[in-house]
């Protein structure tokens, strides 16, 4: 497997991003390695917080939270999925799998041994999260979704999902930043938008971001489908403390919340909310809200 590495000048002095690097390895599946980061800020027997981001943002997506949570008295650890961030992107399309994704997240948790996590997953985070809740619910305390869902191909996933479906495999340049402006309610500053375009040097480090869209379970026959419904299988039995917090203007996700709420156990009880003015990615228009409020959701569930 080849894989690029982005220089790490590119991000040198990004806005608000004032995080130290850290790197583990993990497998490559052909007998190599790849390098993916994390964030990690906090005491290091501080309460764990996994806020895992999706398409085609990065642990960048955290930065107006991580902050809030770790003077809360929480660790966050925010990694950068395997073709996005600081961590190493793969040069193939096909080098990237949904199984792959999650096989990636989990090589960090067991290196780093977390367990009692607060997994916070929006988009691809939580298409990755919940498969490892469901797979590994011995190492997570309590979940907080926000715009995702764990789709089996089983129901249509709506007129939005498809039509950036199909944009992002035909637009001749994939242009990070102002695809996360266009999913945002809120206008960002220039200077942000191209923090969400430094790791992306060139169309050549775009593959995996490329190559998202079209893993998603889309039909019952996708090779992941198995996989989902198994875990799915789990979830419906996942007592733990869930908490669901969308925001109002995703039309991609927003009907995600309710079949959350009511297939999952660990939702019944706790405070429900719809985060006011948040985009798709609502972590980058109301990161301070969605921060206060994974805060107040583990004080109630501890």
């Amino acid at each position: 497997m080849q894989a690029l590495r982005t220089p790490d000048e590119r991000f040198a002095n990004l806005p608000d991003y004032p995080f130290l690097p850290n790197y583990i390895m993990v497998d490559d599946t052909e007998g190599g390695t790849l390098r993916m980061h994390y964030v990690d800020e906090g005491a290091a027997d501080a309460p764990i917080v996994l806020m895992l981001h999706g398409e085609p943002t990065w642990s960048y997506l955290y930065r107006k939270m991580i902050p809030i949570v770790v003077d809360a008295g929480y660790r966050v650890i925010a990694p950068d999925l395997i073709g996005f961030g600081r961590s190493d992107k793969p040069s193939q399309r096909t080098d990237y799998t949904y199984q792959r994704h999650v096989d990636w997240v989990r090589a960090l948790l067991e290196q780093l041994d977390l367990s009692e996590m607060t997994l916070v997953c929006q988009d691809w985070g939580g298409l990755i999260g919940l498969r490892l809740v469901a797979e590994h619910p011995e190492r997570f305390a309590r979940v907080v979704a926000a715009n995702t869902m764990l789709p089996t191909g089983d129901f249509q996933l709506g007129e939005s999902f498809f039509k950036w479906q199909k944009l992002s495999q035909t637009i001749p340049v994939f242009a990070v930043g102002n695809i996360i402006q266009g999913g945002c309610a809120l206008a960002m500053p220039p200077e942000v938008i191209a923090a969400y375009d430094a790791p992306f040097p060139d169309e050549t480090y775009k593959e995996g971001a490329r190559q998202f869209p079209m893993l998603v379970p889309a039909t019952p026959d996708d090779p992941a489908t198995p996989a989902n419904r198994q875990a799915w299988q789990s979830l419906i039995q996942f007592k733990k403390p869930f908490l669901t917090a969308f925001s109002d203007k995703d039309p991609i996700t927003a009907a995600g919340a309710p079949v959350l709420r009511k297939l999952i156990p660990g939702c019944e009880g706790q405070a429900h909310t719809t985060i006011e003015n948040g985009g798709h990615f609502l972590q980058e228009d109301q990161g301070e809200k969605l921060a206060k409020v994974v805060v107040e959701f583990i004080q109630a569930n501890t």
